[in-house]
């Protein structure tokens, strides 16, 4: 096994080994999450992969504000498409959508099978099925009512 850091034998016990310096935590900056630093940049992106839904004809959009419950991201935009081909090309929208508005190239997955496709883009994360599907996993019921810890008092 050939990597830069040494290795301690095993037959070595935990008080005899080197304690290695690790920097401290709060020394170097942290970078911020991709994504726009303006105040709303977050609503433009939205309406933005909004309007990508409705030309695309998706088919009962659905927005969760999960403000609040994730830091995962701001929106979930749930959406459906007719067939495999459909879901597909709501999905290119969604992506051009998304640079167009000027924000980093999202992340994507499920673009090769077309039954349910996720398009990371920061801000908004946007869910793309078939009916079939969609009604399987029913995010909207998942996301859309608080979580039993976290009911709000009347």
């Amino acid at each position: 096994m050939k990597c830069g850091a040494p290795v301690a034998p095993r037959h070595q016990r935990a008080s005899e080994l080197t304690a290695i310096p690790i920097p401290e935590a709060g020394s170097a900056p942290l970078h911020p999450a991709a994504g726009s630093t303006e105040p709303h940049a977050g609503e433009t992106l939205l309406a933005a992969i909004s309007t990508s839904l409705d030309d695309a004809k998706a088919e009962d959009v659905a927005l969760i504000d999960l403000k609040g419950k994730t830091t995962l991201a701001d929106t979930m935009a749930i959406a459906s498409g007719r067939s495999n081909t459909h879901v597909g090309a709501i999905a290119e929208r969604v992506i051009k959508a998304v640079k167009e508005a000027g924000h980093p190239a999202p992340r994507v997955e499920g673009m090769p099978h077309n039954d349910w496709v996720l398009v990371d883009a920061g801000d908004v994360i946007v869910h793309i099925f078939r009916p079939e599907v969609r009604q399987f996993y029913n995010l909207e019921k998942m996301w859309g009512a608080d979580r039993p810890g976290e009911k709000r008092a009347s």
